[in-house]
């Protein structure tokens, strides 16, 4: 089944702000929150497609590989929406508890919170991002500690049940409709306290490492577009999963080719008398070099198109043109003879070199010409 539209399912046109995409989402959500709505999956499926839309929206980076490439451009990039309502919960947290007082859903609240996620910018050259490539890419983050086994505590120790909110971790409300669980100050929703620490994570029952990762990056990627890597994040320090990795690509500039898209642009300068003549050229290309028919009478700046010559697309195996620019270069230093030749080559035209004219009588041979 086809997905929507992410600006249709929250009502919202493509000039729409952040405000008013967050407006939009808080007025579905309340609309078709499940503890509103109990026992209705339509409702429910309504929720989760909401929260999705709000997702991508709400993230310049997702928002515009969407604009650019739609619901296969995400899916490319790694990004697959949420599994079930209490992921929603997990990553939005903060926003409920703006909408509601609270946090999130109670029975949300019991499962435990995931690892942080992490960011990092990855460089490769304009030839990697038109043919992707494979990079290894080193990541600092968080590894349960060997001393502690990522407990926090001393060796020989364990932690104490929390007598705040006596070991669930979760501090509940109600409102209305709401029942609502709050992530406990004192033990950080972990349930439990940690009297004596350990010395090498200082209770944190996690150390910063380096991790060397491989990456594969996906043809046609441009600056801007972000990678996920699910799992690659930082531990849950509560036992739940861990984080994910994004990548932010960052694409070197070539020093010939300009990206318009899936297109590209060469900027070739030719020589007067192959633009006149016409003229077979060779030229680069991101793979090798092909030869290129110049028109006779070719004028400066005129394009030549060079089909399946560009980059492919992130969706599917269509590939944009080459879009050769013509440049014709003036001489600037000519012998006696090839002036001679040039003065001969004006006169056959019925043009005098020797005569001088004002710019307006240039102008209005110009247009007399032009209309005879």
């Amino acid at each position: 089944m086809a997905k929507r539209d992410y600006y249709d399912i929250l009502g919202l046109d493509r000039t729409c702000d952040e405000g008013e995409i967050k407006k939009a989402y808080r007025k579905m959500a309340m609309q078709f929150h499940p503890d509103r709505n109990p026992g209705d999956s339509e409702a429910e499926a309504r929720f989760k497609e909401a929260a999705e839309a709000y997702e991508v929206l709400r993230d310049t980076q997702k928002r515009r590989l969407y604009d650019q490439y739609g619901h296969e451009g995400l899916s490319s990039s790694g990004f697959h929406g949420f599994s079930d309502v209490s992921d929603i919960f997990s990553s939005f947290g903060d926003l409920f508890e703006d909408f509601f007082g609270f946090g999130g859903r109670g029975r949300s609240s019991t499962r435990s919170r995931r690892g942080a996620d992490l960011r990092q910018t990855l460089t490769i050259d304009f030839t990697e991002a038109a043919f992707g490539t494979s990079k290894d890419l080193e990541v600092e983050r968080s590894e349960p500690c060997e001393t502690c086994s990522g407990s926090g505590a001393k060796p020989g120790t364990s932690a104490a049940r929390c007598t705040h909110c006596g070991g669930t971790g979760q501090l509940r409300h109600a409102q209305g409709f709401f029942t609502i669980a709050t992530v406990c100050a004192y033990c950080r929703g972990t349930g439990k306290v940690i009297e004596q620490a350990c010395k090498t994570c200082r209770g944190q029952g996690v150390v910063q490492k380096r991790k060397r990762l491989s990456v594969k990056v996906p043809r046609g990627v441009d600056s801007g577009l972000r990678l996920r890597l699910p799992g690659e994040g930082d531990p849950s320090s509560g036992g739940g999963p861990p984080g994910d990795l994004y990548i932010d690509i960052e694409v070197q500039p070539h020093e010939l080719f300009e990206r318009q898209g899936e297109d590209l642009v060469l900027r070739l300068p030719i020589s007067f008398v192959q633009a006149a003549l016409g003229a077979e050229v060779e030229i680069p290309t991101l793979e090798q070099p092909t030869m290129l028919t110049i028109p006779r009478g070719t004028q400066s700046g005129e394009v030549v198109r060079v089909p399946g010559q560009g980059f492919y697309g992130l969706r599917g195996n269509s590939r944009g043109e080459l879009l050769v620019q013509l440049l014709v270069k003036t001489p600037t230093r000519l012998t006696k003879r090839q002036e001679e030749l040039l003065v001969e080559f004006a006169q056959e035209g019925g043009e005098n070199p020797d005569k001088k004219k004002s710019l307006l009588d240039k102008t209005l041979d110009f247009f007399e010409k032009s209309i005879h």
